[in-house]
């Protein structure tokens, strides 16, 4: 397995201020903590609104930082917060616009106490547009994009899918790479800025490709009708005869001469798939197939081809994969979590511990700037 790199992380020497918030902007502070950044979160006293699925301690999206508990309705911890940000580089809220305003920590006000600051905003709908304030979730910021439309079977409702598109791709990624941009431009000019991440334009974004292919004729807005979004049987999954999954995606011609050349026998009469017409006719066979083995079976035959077929995995069997193991994709151990990502060939990553450092040590060594 890998071993953790000597060397400091590529944001050794960034300091990020991180105010307390849920879903992209801790995770986009996890990953800058990853990458060598000096992370300060400002927690309150006491959790306030939902209660947590996991307590912070044990949720690892919340490693790597310093926590200085403060209570912000408070103005002298007002104050204290921008005592502090002269020394940052980076602020990371997520709150619904104009909750910083009202608070006393508006966009101006920080500028004015560190103009070289970067400010990341992230937000559902954006800082500005008539869904500003209200409430939404990531499957919301989906289904106004078109994202959720083009999702899942097509004789049923869209199902929401995992968070990972709209709060981590289009939140959290987007609010990452605008922070980076921004803090080329500041280092370059002094000059700091508000980055304003939406979900709903990250995930508008990601969604840019499909759009293109759609304003060429070339995507059909109906579900399970499509190359990828379920209609297409070489670009579909299927079950096998223990009850698991099989993920099959040999698009290209190469590829696919080799899925059929690993059916063997199998393959003895398919449909041309050339014809979209042969597709539920195809897909139906491939259905009837791949129920005659145990997916484990399947994939002895598949091994070592380029027929792009996978086994689909729990999230109890992924960290266990020989491929997961040999990049060390995930921490090893009885609870699994993934690894640090992406890899840096001439600086390190670090699952770095939460500090328990006293809020006498963090004020002073932040008030003194880095060491």
């Amino acid at each position: 397995m890998p071993q953790p790199h000597p060397s400091p992380g590529p944001l050794a020497g960034l300091r990020v201020v991180e105010l307390s918030a849920i879903g992209p902007a801790p995770f986009c502070a996890m990953m800058l903590a990853d990458m060598g950044a000096e992370i300060l979160r400002i927690a309150p006293p006491q959790q306030r609104g939902a209660k947590m699925p996991l307590p912070e301690d044990r949720d690892p999206i919340f490693r790597g930082r310093s926590v200085l508990k403060l209570d912000l309705k408070d103005p002298a911890a007002i104050e204290t917060v921008l005592d502090i940000l002269p020394q940052a580089d980076v602020l990371i809220e997520g709150y619904r616009p104009g909750v910083l305003e009202r608070l006393g920590l508006g966009p101006d006000r920080c500028l004015a106490a560190n103009p070289r600051l970067v400010i990341g905003r992230v937000t559902g709908w954006g800082q500005t547009g008539p869904l500003a304030d209200r409430a939404g979730h990531d499957a919301n910021y989906l289904a106004l994009t078109g994202a959720l439309y083009a999702m899942g079977p097509g004789d049923r409702p869209p199902p929401p899918p995992l968070n990972l598109v709209g709060d981590f791709g289009g939140g959290a990624m987007f609010l990452l790479s605008g922070v980076l941009a921004a803090l080329l431009h500041a280092r370059a000019t002094g000059q700091g800025q508000v980055v304003d991440a939406a979900m709903i334009d990250g995930v508008a974004a990601l969604m840019g490709p499909t759009y293109g292919l759609r304003n060429a004729g070339l995507f059909n807005d109906n579900r399970g009708a499509d190359f990828m979004n379920g209609g297409c049987p070489f670009a579909a999954t299927y079950e096998t005869a223990d009850g698991g999954y099989l993920s099959i995606m040999p698009l290209e011609d190469p590829f696919y001469a080799a899925f059929l050349d690993a059916l063997g026998a199998d393959a003895d009469g398919l449909p041309n798939r050339a014809d979209p017409a042969n597709w539920p006719a195809l897909g139906a066979r491939l259905t009837e197939i791949f129920l005659t083995r145990s997916r484990d079976d399947w994939m002895a035959r598949f091994d070592g081809t380029d027929a792009c077929v996978a086994p689909i995995l729990s999230l109890a069997e992924a960290p266990l994969h020989p491929h997961n193991v040999a990049r060390g994709t995930f921490t090893p151990g009885q609870a699994p979590y993934p690894a640090p990502a992406p890899r840096f060939s001439a600086t390190g990553t670090a699952l770095a511990p939460m500090s328990a450092d006293p809020a006498e040590d963090l004020l002073r060594r932040w008030a003194a700037g880095p060491a």
